[in-house]
């Protein structure tokens, strides 16, 4: 087969369940990362033959897809904000929205030597992005899974990305005392915020892949995260510092009504590109 043939196939295949343009989008990724192709590289070599032992690799990875598992964890790695990143089934999938609370932070803030703190930092996405494109920044990064840091220290040394990692537990009292013992201009986090009720709603890619110590809480506190966060700012955020976070838009209100309960007087709430309440900005 034609790799021009091979790629209508994939797409032919794919589209019922993703739709066309997500099919499309899969076909390239497949390319990049069997073939090491960009997009061109497919254009140009349309009419080139695919050899069966490719094929049978491209139709294996079909299978997966047809199978419900996200094709970033079948090759292992995620394009975020520029990076091309390592993810496993110990961390979340970047997401559009994460890349958009990354521009937020950067259209605030380019002054110099800025210390930024990511808590719930997973793969390290938030953390390195911070690290290469806020100038001179000093940028800690905190998590309570072992496995998720190893990754997220694996990507800060291949994308020469500085960031001091810590193993911490927001929800105890040893934890909270370990990171309230500095201060920073800027504590961001991506925590987990979707309740355990709408997990029956959810995509299967998600909920049977993604691990669920990074997406959801319980029912009955929603908010727990943000409540150790915010605990956290109060000792651990300079006067004219900013908590930047990534939201459940079901819980803005209660999110707005927290942060003035814990003495922040100023919370900013912001949209994505998809018209939802997504971000919490709070300032004292």
């Amino acid at each position: 087969m034609s790799v021009c043939a091979v790629v209508k196939e994939i797409v032919s295949r794919l589209a019922p369940r993703y739709g066309e343009g997500e099919a499309k989008a899969m076909a390239r990724i497949i390319f990049e990362n069997i073939m090491g192709w960009s997009a061109v590289d497919v254009a140009i070599k349309a009419n080139e033959t695919v050899t069966s032992m490719t094929l049978d690799r491209i139709n294996a990875v079909v299978e997966r897809l047809m199978a419900n598992e996200p094709i970033q964890y079948i090759f292992g790695n995620a394009w975020f904000y520029g990076m091309k990143l390592k993810v496993t089934r110990d961390t979340l999938i970047p997401r559009p929205e994460t890349a958009e609370l990354v521009d937020m932070i950067v259209r605030d803030n380019q002054r110099k030597d800025l210390k930024v703190m990511d808590l719930c930092t997973g793969s390290g996405c938030i953390a390195i992005a911070l690290a290469r494109n806020l100038p001179f920044a000093e940028v800690s990064a905190v998590d309570i899974s072992a496995e998720a840091l190893a990754v997220a220290k694996e990507n800060s040394a291949s994308l020469h990305a500085p960031v001091h990692f810590i193993k911490a537990d927001l929800f105890s009292r040893e934890g909270q005392s370990l990171l309230e013992a500095e201060r920073y201009d800027i504590i961001v986090s991506n925590p987990p915020y979707i309740a355990a009720s709408e997990k029956k709603s959810m995509d299967s890619n998600v909920v049977d892949y993604e691990p669920g110590l990074a997406l959801f809480v319980p029912d009955d506190d929603p908010l727990e995260f943000y409540k150790a966060i915010f605990s956290i700012g109060e000792t651990a955020l300079n006067d004219a510092g900013a908590i930047y976070c990534e939201i459940n838009p079901v819980y803005v209100d209660d999110l707005v009504r927290l942060g003035h309960e814990r003495g922040f007087g100023s919370i900013m709430t912001e949209r994505d590109s998809y018209g939802k309440y997504r971000f919490i900005i709070a300032r004292r």
